[in-house]
Order: C-alpha cells, then sequence, then structure tokens
C-alpha cells in the first residue's frame, strides 16, 4: 500500500491532524503488510478500500474513531487479532 497516498486521500476525505492521519495511515499499512485481510477477508488493503469503508461509520466521527470502528468490526468478523491495529483515541 502506497501510505503517502493514503495520508493524501485520508486529509483530503476526513480532515484531522495530521498525527491522526498519520497515526492511521502507519496502522493500515501495518495491517495490509500483515496479509490478514487478505486471508480473511479476500481483498488487498488500497489507500481507496480504506477510505471506503472509514466512509461507513457514522458521519460524526472523527477520523481516528471512523478506523477504530472498522477495526472493531473486522475484529467481530474475524478475531480480535485485528483490534492490535487501533490507535489511540488521545492523538486525535
Amino acid at each position: 500500500m502506497d501510505r503517502q497516498r493514503l495520508v493524501e486521500k485520508l486529509e483530503a476525505e476526513f480532515g484531522g491532524n495530521d498525527t491522526a492521519i498519520r497515526a492511521v495511515a502507519r496502522q493500515a499499512g501495518d495491517l495490509a503488510d500483515s496479509g490478514r485481510l487478505v486471508a480473511d477477508a479476500g481483498y488487498e488493503l488500497t489507500a481507496g478500500t480504506v477510505v471506503e469503508h472509514l466512509q461507513d461509520a457514522p458521519a460524526e466521527y472523527t477520523l481516528v474513531e471512523r478506523w477504530n470502528w472498522w477495526i472493531g468490526s473486522l475484529a467481530l468478523a474475524y478475531g480480535e487479532s485485528y483490534r492490535r491495529f487501533r490507535v489511540r483515541t488521545d492523538i486525535d
């Protein structure tokens, strides 16, 4: 996954502070690198798929809350090991 492209897409779509954007991009990159999503859900993580999934979160959520909401849904669907990709909410 192109992390810089993800940073740009997250900033354009959701805004937020630089620390939160970079933290989400870093965790998304780590998730992509782990290969778990390909193994469990059958698709590779791209900047576009991250944005698509985060758009499904409640509109009032911050970027970090959206990311953690999606990671929580992955944990429910595929197991608690996804929780390691959460982002601390105090950086938002």
